[in-house]
Formats: C-alpha cells, sequence, structure tokens
C-alpha cells in the first residue's frame, strides 16, 4: 500500500498536521494537483481546464469592474476551513480586502473572506466536495457568501446568511440569467456568457 493510500483509508483519523505534511510534499512532487482536507476527507483538485479557467476569467473581470475595492485571490490561497478550523481548502477564487493575507503562512485564516468561488469539475468528486463538503465548511467558518459555478446543471448558485448548520439562503439561477450577489459583495451579474463554457 501506497503511503498515500494508507493516509487516504485512514482519513477519518488523519491529524490537521498530518494531512498539510503530506499536501505539501505531494504538490511539491507534482503541480497539477492541490489537496484538500475537507469533513475529515482528503480530496484532489486537478489543474482547471479552459472552461473552467474563462469563467474564473469571467467573473474576476466582473467583480473587478465592479468598483467594490475586493481583491481577488486565487486557486493557490490555502484557507483553514471546517469546524473547529481543522479542514484545509483551496477555492477557485476567493475575494477580500486588500492585504487580507500579508503575514499568514500556507493555509490562512478565513475571517476577512467576503466571497468565496468554486467552479465544479469533471470528476467523480465534485458533487461531494463542491456541492455539499464545501458548503457547510464556507457557512461554518462564516464566510458571507459561496458562490457555485455549475457546469453540469448549467447553473449558478449563491449561498448566503452562513450559520454553524450552513447557509439559510440559496438561490440559483440558469446559465443566461441574472443574478444580484448580497452585500458585501453587492454586484449583478448576467451570466448569459457563461453558456460558451460548457461540454
Amino acid at each position: 500500500m501506497t503511503v498515500m493510500a494508507e493516509h487516504t483509508a485512514r482519513a477519518s483519523q488523519m491529524t490537521v498536521e498530518e494531512f498539510e505534511e503530506i499536501a505539501k510534499a505531494a504538490e511539491k512532487l507534482n503541480d497539477t494537483v492541490r489537496f484538500e482536507f475537507i469533513n475529515g476527507r482528503i480530496g484532489a483538485k486537478g489543474v482547471p481546464d479552459g472552461d473552467h479557467n474563462e469563467m474564473v476569467g469571467w467573473l474576476l473581470e466582473r467583480c473587478i469592474q465592479s468598483g467594490n475595492g475586493l481583491r481577488p485571490y486565487t486557486s493557490d490561497l490555502g484557507l483553514e476551513v471546517d469546524e473547529y478550523r481543522s479542514g484545509r481548502a483551496r477555492p477557485d477564487l476567493a475575494f477580500a480586502p486588500a492585504g487580507s493575507f500579508a503575514g499568514q503562512g500556507d493555509w490562512a485564516d478565513p475571517d476577512p473572506l467576503v466571497m468565496i468561488v468554486e467552479v465544479t469539475s469533471y470528476d467523480s468528486d465534485t458533487n461531494r466536495r463542491d456541492r455539499q463538503d464545501k458548503p457547510a465548511a464556507y457557512a461554518v467558518v462564516g464566510i458571507p457568501v459561496y458562490l457555485l459555478i455549475d457546469r453540469d446543471a448549467c447553473t449558478l448558485t449563491v449561498y448566503s446568511d452562513p450559520s454553524s448548520h450552513g447557509y439559510r439562503d440559496i438561490h440559483s439561477v440558469e446559465f443566461g440569467a441574472r443574478v444580484t450577489l448580497p452585500k458585501p459583495v453587492g454586484i449583478e451579474l448576467d451570466t448569459e456568457e457563461l453558456k460558451n463554457y460548457v461540454r
């Protein structure tokens, strides 16, 4: 049994420190995968494809044009999430006031975050990871807005009003509709362009 398989098999018993050690070593060897540790399980995020990158770029452009003063942070940002901050996530995109993560290490405190964005992948783990585990983990640490761009369902889902039991407000629209992201983000998005980036 490989070291990774052994740790994966006993992930429910793994400590955060063990995960961080494994993730750091694995990411040095293979920069095409990023590891996360949510809800006691190790997950791997592959390198985004072109359509994924176009969706992230589309949202980045809209948010910067809005002038809301939030700084975007890319998937290199590691976050302490989950109950008791015992999880580790690397969102596709995150927004916070400038300077929010200065002086922090590989896994940052999520308190300054205003919005987290995930774009679904075409893998078997995306349902559990992006639609179940991550909304729960992000809500528990109080991230005001979680935006899920779902390429399988061709929907954009806005999660807001976080609590220790999950997000209390969940609103989905099909690609092509307009949606307003609640404050503190406070921008309106026309999602028509997203139709160009699905299979």
